[in-house]
């Protein structure tokens, strides 16, 4: 979905919607409260967050599995598969298409295996008879079906909270304050500062970095389908890339080939490379993927020390 721009401000609208917003956010205090939650023999990570769209999530979600990697652990990613037609639980494969499995659970499987499954506690257990000693769940801070040993919310630095309010009058899944009581850390990706209140954990910076950063002086035409497009394309711009033109599409976006046709025939006809994100590619079928070139980015934290102390608390392997 494409959210909509009084999400950002306080108008007539989110103020008309805020009563539906309250019930929402207190139908996820309800099942906070009410949850038998399963503990499996596995550690849980979880990285969510408190609003609908982009945060960054996913890359700092790769960042802490491969930092889990270098200590000896064993992870495996847990995704409900946001988009796929597959409702698992499921270890995901090569075989697999971003319509079976969703795009995010193709991205994660670079790093670490990937178990896709709206049931997480069959999800946790599969994991864990495939080998896994840590489970790290990409999204379900508002999921209460496992225990979690870290809780992690991940916050765009630039857009902050929005207006503040909860769904349908705002971006946030449930109230700010609400949903930081839950968590042993906030992540700020990117520049920005929201306010925490009073939020006494720790709060960590991180910034997406591109690994490919060769982009300088190239013409470039450039398309997404991710929470927040322009970010994309600011952050090509920032590279030194000569953006011709962009084209947005919203967030898990299924391209027909028409759409891909029209694309190639905008960069050709502006003499430019076809970019996108890693998200947006793994979409793509092999054959749309030629000529099309995917940027893909890391999550550095700007002081890691804290992010290897809340590591260091997790029970099992140290």
């Amino acid at each position: 979905m494409r959210a909509p721009d009084f999400w950002m401000h306080d108008d007539w609208r989110a103020r008309l919607l805020a009563p539906l917003g309250w019930l929402y956010g207190a139908s996820v205090a309800w099942k906070a409260a009410h949850a038998t939650p399963y503990r499996p023999t596995a550690a849980v990570i979880c990285v969510g967050n408190l609003s609908v769209g982009g945060t960054g999530k996913t890359p700092v979600s790769i960042e802490i599995a491969r930092l889990l990697i270098e200590r000896g652990r064993k992870p495996f990613f847990l995704s409900r598969g946001y988009g796929g037609k597959l409702r698992g639980p499921l270890e995901v494969t090569a075989d697999h298409y971003a319509a079976e499995v969703g795009d995010e659970p193709l991205l994660l499987a670079h790093t670490a295996p990937v178990i896709v499954s709206r049931d997480r506690r069959a999800g946790a257990i599969l994991a864990v008879e495939h080998g896994a000693d840590t489970i790290v769940m990409d999204d379900g801070h508002q999921n209460f079906t496992l225990a979690k040993d870290l809780s992690l919310v991940v916050i765009d630095g630039e857009a902050k909270f929005g207006n503040g309010r909860v769904v349908p009058a705002g971006p946030l899944r449930e109230p700010v304050a609400q949903g930081l009581a839950r968590a042993d850390a906030a992540i700020v990706t990117g520049d920005g500062a929201p306010s925490f209140g009073d939020f006494s954990k720790p709060i960590l910076r991180t910034h997406l970095t591109h690994l490919e950063p060769d982009i300088a002086g190239r013409r470039v035409v450039a398309f997404a389908g991710i929470g927040r497009p322009d970010k994309f394309f600011q952050s090509l711009r920032a590279q030194g890339a000569d953006l011709l033109n962009t084209k947005s599409y919203a967030d898990h976006h299924k391209y027909t080939a028409g759409e891909i046709a029209r694309l190639r025939a905008k960069a050709r006809a502006n003499n430019a490379e076809l970019v996108t994100t890693e998200k947006d590619y793994v979409r793509l079928t092999p054959l749309e993927r030629e000529g099309i070139r995917a940027l893909p980015v890391r999550a550095t934290f700007d002081d890691s020390a804290p992010l290897h102390r809340l590591l260091d608390s997790l029970p099992g392997k140290a």
